[in-house]
């Protein structure tokens, strides 16, 4: 069998600076990967990475393995932006992984894009990672790695996976032994010769679920995907999730699965903010629907508030279900405010104020018909930074609304996290460092009111199965720094 190549590594123009910075937290990756011999794997890929457009909006990429090579094109963009139909046609094969990419290590230029390709032992590899590693400095160091900004923790596993499989073991035996040293999230598809395996942390940070093409008796391929609704878009079945530490492998033959890595100590910790603000609505995560969560945290917001208004408008899109459920407690209509420019990828945040301004703008316009004159409750899903809040706020004043009352269907966010969502330090954090009413004088509302951490735990209807250090401060798993206090970096 000869040695897999890169056939095309593509690029185009995009920022590679830090100049603008985003003001809400970045959505984790999106990861696919797919067997399904006889069909166009290529086109249910880009159908899969579409659904996951939402998980990064950054970069992304696609491998397949055909012809005893494995093929990479990857690209800055949207999927839509990456993949042309004939690039797709190109990607031949019954194997396919893929990646929609936000970063949250290493650099947001071209070059960090996934699939990671690696030439090792006799076959190659290609992998695609959504989470962080929070020890990568102290892995590069003992392996003799520079590891520098420009490079990902995704490049980091595949150079060490790389140096086990030349050294002579498998790759999926080179996983274990490799994952079994790293610290904090990850949920990933790695592509070889005829196999995909698919592999998550052992806390289970970052989702993944199984879906099968075709009947249960006799199965035609399968699909391993970030988020369900990945799989009902190629007409897939959902058969489960994958288990914190489990690697499935999958081949034309079928499936296996192991527990590679031993799960951690306790519950599963799924980041709590999946239900909050980065799943689709219609997304299932632990049994649990992602927009009927969102209703109840509405209503138990709702049930601890006591401002009096004339309209409940939820900012789109994961406002919206918590403001219908805040709509439905508290008996005063809901109805909408915002229209969202659905053709905007990304909502950059100038540091100068009328920039900042229009960027708002561009994204978001006012419904003046449906505000001027109105007492509003406005619901949002976080405050980060505050300043798109304050934006907004100051859109529907200029719009006509009497008062602007925000509720916010999460607990104010005070940590940053190291597990796969690329926030602020605690310095940039508004709510580390100010009390609600501080913060409601800088963003202009009449009131503020956040949703208890009691409250979203019962919307969410788990028992300490969800990680949420963001809010808490209590980390499961070893960050990469020494926490201080509200107020400084970290």
């Amino acid at each position: 069998m000869g040695r897999p190549v890169i056939v095309r590594e593509c690029r185009s123009a995009f920022r590679d600076d830090d100049t603008y910075r985003e003001e809400r937290v970045k959505e984790a990756c999106g990861v696919v990967g797919i067997v399904a011999a006889g069909r166009s794997v290529s086109h249910l890929c880009y159908d899969a990475l579409y659904a996951l457009q939402h998980r990064g909006q950054e970069s992304a990429g696609m491998a397949t393995f055909n012809n005893q090579q494995i093929t990479v094109v990857k690209d800055n963009g949207l999927v839509s932006h990456v993949f042309a139909e004939t690039t797709l046609r190109a990607l031949a094969g019954s194997h396919i992984i893929g990646h929609t990419r936000y970063s949250t290590s290493g650099s947001a230029n071209w070059t960090a894009a996934q699939p990671v390709y690696r030439s090792a032992g006799s076959s190659g590899f290609a992998i695609a990672h959504n989470g962080n590693l929070t020890n990568t400095t102290a892995l590069a160091d003992e392996a003799g790695i520079q590891f520098t900004s420009m490079l990902s923790d995704s490049d980091l596993v595949a150079e060490l996976l790389a140096r086990e499989v030349d050294a002579g073991i498998s790759l999926a035996k080179a996983l274990g032994v490799v994952l079994a040293r790293t610290e904090g999230a990850f949920s990933m598809v790695i592509l070889e010769a005829g196999e995909i395996h698919a592999v998550r942390d052992p806390y289970g940070f970052r989702p993944l679920c199984l879906g099968r093409f075709g009947p249960a008796e006799q199965p035609e391929g399968w699909i391993v995907a970030s988020e369900s609704p990945a799989l009902d878009v190629v007409g897939a079945t959902f058969v489960r999730e994958i288990n914190p530490g489990e690697m499935v492998s999958i081949t034309e033959r079928g499936i296996s699965s192991e527990q590679l890595l031993e799960p951690a100590e306790g519950k599963q910790k799924l980041c709590i903010f999946e239900f909050v603000y980065f799943a689709r609505p219609d997304t299932y995560l632990m049994g649990h629907q992602v927009h009927t969560t969102r209703r109840r945290m509405g209503e138990l917001l709702a049930a601890q508030s006591n401002a009096h208004a004339d309209l409940v408008m939820g900012v789109p899109d994961s406002g919206v279900p918590a403001a219908e459920g805040f709509a439905k407690a508290s008996g005063i209509p809901f109805g909408y405010g915002l229209v969202k420019n659905r053709y905007i990828g990304r909502t950059f945040i100038s540091p100068d104020q009328d920039k900042r301004a229009a960027t708002v703008r561009r994204k978001l316009n006012p419904l003046r018909e449906n505000i001027e004159g109105q007492r509003l409750i406005v619901v949002d899903d976080s405050i980060v930074r505050g300043t798109t809040t304050r934006e907004i706020v100051k859109m529907l004043r200029d719009a006509g609304a009497k008062e602007v009352h925000l509720r916010i269907s999460s607990p104010p966010f005070m940590n940053p996290c190291f597990y796969g969502i690329d926030t602020p330090t605690r310095v940039d954090l508004l709510a580390a460092n100010h009390t609600t009413a501080e913060m409601n004088a800088f963003i202009g509302s009449d009131t503020l009111e956040f949703i208890t951490l009691a409250n979203l735990r019962s919307a969410i209807q788990l028992d300490g199965e969800c990680c949420d250090a963001c809010l808490t401060g209590s980390y499961p798993a070893p960050t990469p720094v020494v926490l201080g206090t509200a107020g400084s970096r970290w």
